[in-house]
């Protein structure tokens, strides 16, 4: 069975708080593009993302989550100078920090930023399709024209809210040469 393999670029979620301090009091996102994910969308807004060496504007995917988190892939991490921990969404304890810039204010994160581990959101249904369970760690090939790869520890995630769909940084992506409509299927 095979399934969407989507390039999930540099991107951050902020807490409530945070986009009140970034934007100011009372600002909501707005939807500039809806994604794969049911109820997830790409913000029309950008903040800079500031490190030791260097700094980069990345987008907000909305909604608001309860902590804020900036996921970026190795290669963004070492433009920022940041060492930044591989790590399931959400597992932020501990990280790298790095401080925000709005257009209304700064926010200075003590942790927060992750490399995502390379993950499948799948529902129940799905993941009963493909012999799978949560949290089980599989591998993916995904077959490419130029670089077909073999993703080992993928993540499976599963929940009735996910859409089916697998997710690498553009570090991975690049390394697959995954351009376009790419799609994998799991390998024993």
């Amino acid at each position: 069975m095979k399934f969407l393999v989507e390039t999930s670029a540099r991107h951050l979620h902020v807490s409530p708080q945070d986009l009140e301090t970034l934007f100011g009091k009372g600002f909501e996102l707005t939807v500039r593009k809806e994604l794969s994910q049911p109820g997830q969308y790409a913000s029309g807004e950008k903040v800079k993302v500031v490190g030791p060496k260097g700094e980069m504007n990345m987008t907000i995917l909305g909604p608001c989550r309860k902590d804020t988190q900036v996921e970026v892939s190795f290669t963004d991490a070492r433009s920022l100078g940041l060492t930044a921990p591989v790590r399931e969404s959400g597992d932020t304890k501990g990280s790298a920090p790095a401080k925000l810039v709005g257009p209304a204010g700064e926010v200075e994160l003590a942790e927060g930023v992750i490399v995502a581990k390379r993950h499948i959101h799948a529902t129940t249904k799905d993941a009963e399709a493909l012999g799978v369970s949560n949290g089980e760690v599989v591998k993916v090939k995904l077959d490419t024209p130029e670089r077909s790869l073999i993703f080992d520890d993928v993540v499976v995630r599963v929940s009735d809210s996910y859409g089916l769909a697998m997710h690498i940084d553009t570090d991975e992506s690049n390394a697959a040469s995954a351009s376009g409509e790419v799609y994998g299927e799991i390998v024993r």
